[in-house]
C-alpha cells in the first residue's frame, strides 16, 4: 500500500458537474481529491481486505442471530422494546439485505482491523462505485496508470445482481432520503440506477413527503401505496419516529430490513469480541458501563473479567470511546496512555450508551490518515473506497481518494 502523486484529469470538475456530482467540493475544501491515489497489490486486496471483510460479515450475521434471540442484548443495543418483535421477526423470516460499508484500519502490512460497520445507511456509494471507476478508466486510457492496472470495484454490477435476487422482475421500488442532502440523494440515485438496470421500477419520494393512507399503509407524494421501500433513514431514528407504530402493520417491505438495527449499532462490536475473542480482524471492545471502573483500576463486570484482563494492556495503550449511535465521527474520543489526544466537537450523540474499543492507529501518508471502506453487497465484499483526514478521527469533511491495483 502506497500513496502515489498523479496528474489530475483535465476538465474533471466540469465532468463531475455534468454528472451531478455536486459535492465534489464541500465546505470550501475538496472532497473528491485525485491529486494522488492509493496503490494496492492484488495480494493485499484479495487476502487482506476482500476475504477478511467477507468473513467479518458472516461473523456479523452470527452476532445478529445471537442478539435477536436474546432480549438482554436487544435492551443493551437500546432498541425500543415496542419493536423487539419487529426486529427479531425480520431476521427469523430471512428478510434480505442489500449493502453495507465496513470501515477498516489498514497500513498495508498487518491484518485490517474493523473500526465499525455502516450496515444500514452508508454513503460515499456514488463516488466509490461510479466516479472512482470513471477516474480509473480515463487515467488508464491516458497512460497515467499502466495498461494492466486494475481497481477493486465491482460494486455497481454486484448491486444490479443483488436487486434481481431480492426483488421480483418488474417490482416497483420506492426510494427515499433527504433531497436537500446531495450526498444522500446521490446514494439513493446510484441504487435506483442499479435497480432500473435490474428491470425494476424506481420512484423517488422525499422522506418528508411520505404519509399514511386511511388504511394505515405508507404512501408517496402521489398517493401511491409503497410496497417496497429503500430508505436512507437510520433504523435507530425510524424506530423512534412518530410513524413507528405503523411500521409492522403497514405491509411495507423495508430495505434495509429491520434487523439491520442490530448490525448498524456500534454495540455489535462488543458482541463480536465476546463471540470471537482474539480474532485478527477485530479490536477488543466492551460497553463502557461494564469496564469503566476497571479502566480506573477497579474490577470489570464479573462475567467479563477474563476477557477484560486479556485486553487490559491493549486498552491502556490506547482506546476509543464511541456512542452506539453516531455519524461522521460524532462523539468519538481517542485516548492514548491515559491522555486524551483527539475529540470531535460534535457531541450530539454522546447521550447514548458508549462503547470502548481498542485503538487501531491509522497510517500517516503525508499528514493524511486513510480509512478503508470495504463495500459489502449481499454477503460478499466487492469493492473499496478510501477517505482520508488530517485528524485521527475521520470527519464529514474528509477527502475521498481513488485507488488502483498494481503488482
Amino acid at each position: 500500500m502506497e500513496k502515489r502523486t498523479l496528474p489530475e484529469r483535465p476538465g474533471w470538475r466540469d465532468e463531475a458537474e455534468k454528472l451531478g456530482f455536486s459535492f465534489a467540493d464541500m465546505g470550501g475544501e475538496p472532497y473528491w481529491d485525485e491529486t494522488s491515489a492509493y496503490r494496492f497489490t492484488l495480494r493485499q486486496v484479495e487476502e487482506d481486505i476482500e476475504a477478511p471483510a467477507t468473513e467479518l460479515h458472516a461473523m456479523c450475521r452470527e452476532a445478529v442471530d445471537r442478539a435477536t434471540r436474546d432480549e438482554a442484548w436487544l435492551a443493551r443495543l437500546d432498541i425500543p422494546r415496542a419493536h423487539w418483535d419487529l426486529v427479531a421477526a425480520s431476521w427469523a423470516r430471512g428478510e434480505p439485505e442489500l449493502y453495507g460499508r465496513m470501515d477498516l484500519a489498514y497500513d498495508g502490512h498487518g491484518p485490517a482491523k474493523l473500526l465499525e460497520y455502516n450496515a444500514d445507511t452508508p454513503t460515499s456509494l456514488y463516488e466509490s462505485a461510479s466516479f472512482q471507476w470513471l477516474w480509473f478508466e480515463q487515467q488508464r486510457a491516458a497512460g497515467v496508470l499502466d495498461a494492466d492496472a486494475d481497481q477493486f470495484n465491482s460494486i455497481h454490477e454486484a448491486i444490479v445482481a443483488r436487486w434481481t435476487q431480492i426483488c421480483t422482475d418488474g417490482e416497483e421500488v420506492h426510494f427515499t432520503a433527504d433531497p436537500d442532502n446531495p450526498e444522500d440523494y446521490a446514494t439513493v440515485e446510484t441504487l435506483a440506477w442499479a435497480a432500473r438496470e435490474a428491470g425494476l421500477g424506481a420512484h423517488f419520494t422525499a422522506l418528508s413527503q411520505i404519509g399514511l393512507t386511511e388504511e394505515g399503509q405508507f404512501a408517496d407524494d402521489q398517493s401511491r401505496v409503497i410496497g417496497t421501500l429503500f430508505k436512507l433513514y437510520p433504523w435507530e431514528d425510524m424506530l423512534r419516529d412518530d410513524f413507528a407504530a405503523h411500521l409492522q402493520s403497514s405491509g411495507t417491505r423495508f430495505i434495509e430490513p429491520p434487523w439491520k438495527a442490530v448490525l448498524s449499532n456500534k454495540g455489535i462490536l462488543p458482541l463480536l469480541w465476546q463471540m470471537f475473542p482474539g480474532h485478527p480482524n477485530l479490536l477488543p471492545a466492551f460497553f463502557l458501563a461494564d469496564v469503566q471502573e476497571a479502566m480506573a483500576g477497579g474490577s470489570p463486570a464479573p462475567d467479563l473479567a477474563p476477557a477484560f484482563e486479556a485486553a487490559r494492556d491493549t486498552l491502556a495503550q490506547g482506546h476509543v470511546l464511541k456512542p452506539i449511535f453516531s455519524r461522521e465521527g460524532a462523539g468519538v474520543v481517542i485516548r492514548e496512555a491515559g491522555r486524551e489526544v483527539a475529540r470531535t466537537g460534535d457531541d450530539s450523540y454522546s447521550h447514548h450508551p458508549m462503547i470502548v474499543q481498542g485503538l487501531a492507529r491509522l497510517p500517516d501518508f503525508g499528514g493524511f490518515r486513510p480509512v478503508l471502506g470495504a463495500w459489502i453487497v449481499g454477503e460478499s465484499c466487492c469493492g473499496l473506497g478510501l477517505r482520508e483526514d488530517r485528524s485521527p478521527i475521520t470527519h464529514n469533511l474528509s477527502r475521498f481518494k481513488p485507488h488502483f491495483i498494481e503488482g
